[in-house]
């Protein structure tokens, strides 16, 4: 099993923690994990991705030309990575922001009111959680309880109302 992924958005997202959380859930049922992050130089407002790749075998390299899923968080993402998803690949979008189509015909398109969920519980800044909770749902790639045990130490004790908060939005998304 050879899962590959690339997140995609605006820095101040929470695109990079998205592929890092991933991957700590990822780690923590003993999968291979690759973590590619890019970003560029300015903090918030640039772009931002991270290529991440999890197998339960050895990963020959930590890029990928063809992922299976594409995660996009606003719309110039969707255009630069949309044509590198892999036949049969999902899509997907943070429909709070991107309001255009895919130009793709052969993968599948989910469409995730991030915000809306994440508004629901009070701050908008939760919604790279909600997106990770339907990204989850939908593929499988490592449970929730993996997924939130991760973000938990990457949180770290001090932040503990603030994981509470995540943990809601992300169950919420996923079971919603």
């Amino acid at each position: 099993m050879l899962n590959k992924a690339i997140f995609s958005g605006f820095g101040g997202q929470g695109v990079l923690m998205m592929g890092y959380s991933l991957s700590h859930g990822a780690v923590k049922e003993g999968l291979n994990v690759t973590f590619l992050p890019s970003y560029g130089a300015e903090m918030r407002g640039g772009t931002a991705n991270c290529t991440v790749c999890i197998s339960d075998e050895e990963i020959a390299s930590p890029i990928t030309s063809t992922p299976d899923f594409l995660i996009v968080m606003n719309i110039p993402s969707l255009y630069v990575f949309q044509n590198r998803v892999a036949r049969g690949g999902i899509i997907f979008m943070n429909s709070s922001i991107v309001n255009v189509e895919p130009v793709r015909k052969d993968v599948a398109v989910k469409k995730v009111d991030c915000v809306g969920i994440a508004e629901k519980f009070g701050d908008a800044r939760m919604a790279n959680v909600a997106m990770m909770g339907k990204f989850l749902r939908e593929t499988g790639v490592v449970s929730p309880d993996s997924y939130l045990q991760g973000l938990a130490e990457l949180l770290g004790k001090k932040k503990k109302g603030i994981l509470e908060a995540n943990a809601n939005v992300f169950n919420a998304a996923f079971n919603g």
